[in-house]
């Protein structure tokens, strides 16, 4: 009988979202919420009946696994992160189940080629995305898309005529709390709005090209553990992407909550609903001012490790 786990973080977003599309920087980081997965290959096994997951209902993982035209498999899978709000969960099940299988085949894993598998199980299931979410649950810590020179370079993805450059940032120990309105909020029609916006305004194009200076200056900031200036750059991040349409007034009553009592706030994502993110050294009374305007709080940390093996985990 053939097992293996394995797990991945989620994340959020910094820095850098919705300019991203437009090749600009984008800096992610990993969070220490993870997903799991366990499979075990052939018609006996011995996972528990909790948390079965039927592959063939689940895009991602039937996409993976047809890849490797796997058969026989059981999994089961548990989730620390909530779906929804913009955390990434579904690439963490992406990446966790194929660290498993690539163990399970392979003896090991090889984290490059787990974030292809998995960025290809997104556009997959989802149709089209880039491959940020994959690549940071992936990696762990933090990641800069489209900024080579800014980290240490991990891999390129490349789709048709499009290429990620993919580096990796170390990551102090750092605390956040996430608030999520929760209003599903789809990503697709809120990219096509800026689309629009920027079409028909330069003044757009500038916002975006601002959004670009503001990331690439919070990645400097980041790295030396500089907490009251990169709470700025969140902030300013925020209030362009405000500009840009992208917000709303449930996130900005998050944002103007959690402020008292942080470094800096933003919206996490796509926006339109979804989660907001503060820095902060003082959790619990962010924590409190969410939940007073009606928000569902969430205290992370960084820094945190990427795909792993899991040896001896059980579900």
């Amino acid at each position: 009988m053939l097992n293996a786990t394995a797990s991945a973080p989620g994340k959020f977003v910094i820095l850098g979202e919705h300019a991203v599309v437009y090749g600009k920087p984008a800096v992610a980081l990993a969070i220490d919420r993870r997903f799991t997965t366990s499979i075990c290959v052939g018609a006996r096994c011995d996972l528990p009946q909790e948390g079965r997951v039927d592959i063939a209902s689940n895009m991602h993982m039937r996409y993976i696994s047809s890849k490797y035209r796997m058969k026989s498999l059981n999994v089961c899978s548990n989730s620390e992160i909530p779906t929804g709000g913009g955390l990434g969960s579904s690439a963490a099940l992406s990446v966790s189940f194929s660290a498993a299988l690539h163990d399970i085949i392979r003896d090991g894993i090889d984290s490059e080629g787990i974030a292809n598998d998995a960025y290809e199980a997104e556009l997959f299931a989802q149709g089209n995305g880039s491959p940020m979410d994959t690549s940071i649950s992936t990696h762990g810590m933090g990641i800069v898309l489209n900024a080579r020179g800014y980290g240490r370079r991990l891999w390129d993805i490349k789709r048709d005529d499009k290429v990620w450059s993919i580096d990796g940032i170390d990551v102090p120990d750092m605390t956040f709390v996430i608030g999520n309105t929760k209003i599903k909020a789809p990503t697709g029609p809120l990219v096509a709005k800026v689309r629009r916006y920027k079409d028909h305004s330069g003044f757009a194009a500038e916002i975006i090209d601002e959004i670009e200076s503001v990331t690439l200056d919070g990645i400097g900031m980041m790295k030396s553990n500089d907490k009251v200036g990169l709470g700025e750059q969140m902030l300013r991040n925020h209030k362009l992407l405000s500009i840009l349409g992208v917000s709303c007034k449930e996130l900005n009553k998050l944002v103007e909550a959690a402020l008292p009592y942080s470094y800096g706030a933003k919206l996490t994502g796509s926006g339109g609903g979804g989660s907001m993110v503060a820095l902060t050294d003082r959790p619990e009374e962010v924590c409190k001012a969410i939940s007073s305007r009606g928000g569902i709080p969430m205290v992370v940390k960084t820094g945190v490790e990427g795909v792993r093996l899991d040896t001896g985990a059980s579900l």
